[in-house]
């Protein structure tokens, strides 16, 4: 069905021919590039590489394929086995790796699998280092070494215990509020590795916990994405067992959604807004989150003193612009909480013990929580393109006709229009032929009218 290449690493379905589709000769192409990317950074050195994985049904099968190219590269490896991406940032640190492999397609359905690629620090290579691997790839140019010099194995599996006891003794987290609290806590993990790994912090915290979909089968209970068509199953859950609250995490546990007291979501939008609120309560700085991101970041930002950032739409763009601004907190509005102090990753662990906090620490019901925070709606859209379409071209008139509104053009082309406490932003998708158009404003209606109106202005500047 598909396979992708990009900057970040390479996804795609299983089965099909190959080249065109996630296959075990693609997965020993594109591991053995990435080998040959690590030589080039660390030549003369003997290299080590560690490799995770989530309960996908084909995982087992792509990381012993994984695990044998780099070995066949003269890489020694570290397998944690089935383990979260953040896991796995943490452990290319904590096992002084030069690298790391998460083999995860996130919130994709199960047929997809994908290679996420890691430096030595445990964060997704950036551009530059991305193209030079493609450019490895495509040649598929390896000089495989000698018996003598072929990599050795280590296995470990205690980084989840690892990764527990730095969340629980990170200074933001104030454990005996939690234990205090009583929380009682209903968790989807969709049948991944979240429910292996989130229960067992839940109850170190003092919480009585509900599983939902937590054997990490790799036959998805639902859509693994986590947006609200997705979450009946736990909504009805939570009110069932009178919980206080419901956590959704997706298959490699980057993402975090919350679901109130009530049934209702809290809004994945508002993961990083509540937990960037209690922080900066507790420490003046600043905070980043991508364009697409909610504008109230920037509110709950300004509002403790700090001021507010946006980067291009990705992680590794976002890790960027907080380091280029010190930020002490940020992440994505797609519920993606990093945490720089802790690592330069989305951790939805992390996300968990400081929201929770938050929520202790104030003594209110979640639903409460969420009603003190700026209300924004989103309304996200697109439209198909051809061939002999230049996207430039219209971005260009675009800015021409807003120019007189906050125009912020790093990645496509997002109007903000201030005054009014709305914004639109127009990008060109890396893996479609569309130009996505999200819009957010303080209701709904007003929220599709606005992109209702781009959507207009874009027809008339195509014609």
């Amino acid at each position: 069905m598909a396979l992708i290449k990009s900057i970040s690493g390479f996804r795609g379905t299983i089965g099909g021919k190959v080249g065109e589709n996630f296959t075990p000769i693609d997965v020993v192409i594109l591991t053995s590039a990435y080998a040959q990317w690590l030589k080039l950074q660390y030549p003369n050195k003997k290299l080590k590489v560690v490799v995770g994985r989530d309960a996908r049904i084909s995982g087992e099968m792509a990381a012993s394929l994984v695990v044998g190219s780099l070995l066949g590269s003269g890489i020694d490896v570290v397998n944690i086995g089935l383990a979260t991406t953040p896991s796995t940032e943490l452990a290319v640190v904590h096992s002084n790796a030069d690298g790391g492999i998460i083999l995860t397609a996130s919130h994709n359905p199960k047929q997809w699998n994908a290679l996420k690629l890691l430096n030595n620090k445990g964060e997704f290579l950036n551009s530059d280092e991305g193209k030079t691997l493609l450019a490895i790839a495509d040649k598929s140019e390896y000089l495989f070494p000698e018996i003598d010099e072929t990599g050795k194995i280590t296995a470990e599996y205690n980084f989840d215990k690892i990764h527990i006891t730095m969340v629980l003794e990170n200074r933001f987290v104030d454990v005996d509020a939690i234990r205090k609290a009583k929380f009682k806590i209903v968790v989807d993990a969709v049948n991944s590795v979240g429910g292996i790994i989130i229960p067992q912090l839940l109850r170190k915290l003092g919480v009585d916990v509900v599983e939902l979909n937590c054997e990490p089968t790799g036959n998805f209970a639902h859509n693994p994405e986590p947006l609200p068509e997705n979450l009946l199953e736990i909504s009805r859950k939570v009110v069932e067992e009178k919980a206080n609250l419901g956590v959704v995490v997706d298959p490699d546990v980057d993402r975090l959604a919350l679901v109130c007291e009530d049934g209702k979501m809290f809004g994945e939008e508002y993961t990083l807004v509540s937990v960037a609120d209690y922080v900066l309560s507790k420490e003046r700085g600043n905070a980043v989150s991508n364009l697409s991101s909610s504008r109230a970041l920037m509110d709950i930002t300004e509002k403790h003193g700090g001021q507010y950032f946006s980067a291009a739409v990705g992680e590794v763009n976002v890790v960027a612009k907080m380091k280029a601004t010190g930020a002490i907190i940020g992440g994505e509005g797609n519920g993606g909480v990093i945490l720089p102090e802790f690592h330069y990753g989305r951790d939805a662990l992390i996300g968990i013990a400081l929201f929770l906090t938050n929520l202790a620490n104030k003594n209110v019901k979640a639903s409460e929580l969420r009603a003190t925070y700026p209300d924004y709606f989103m309304s996200k859209n697109k439209i198909e393109l051809t061939p002999n379409i230049n996207t430039d071209k219209i971005f260009e008139k675009i800015k021409q006709k807003y120019a007189s509104q906050r125009i912020t053009d790093i990645d496509g082309v997002k109007i903000d229009f201030d005054k009014e406490k709305m914004w639109v932003l127009l990008r060109k998708s890396n893996t479609e032929p569309i130009i996505r158009i999200f819009s957010e404003a303080n209701d709904a209606e007003t929220a599709d009218k606005l992109a209702k109106k781009i959507i207009a202005d874009i027809n008339e500047f195509m014609c």
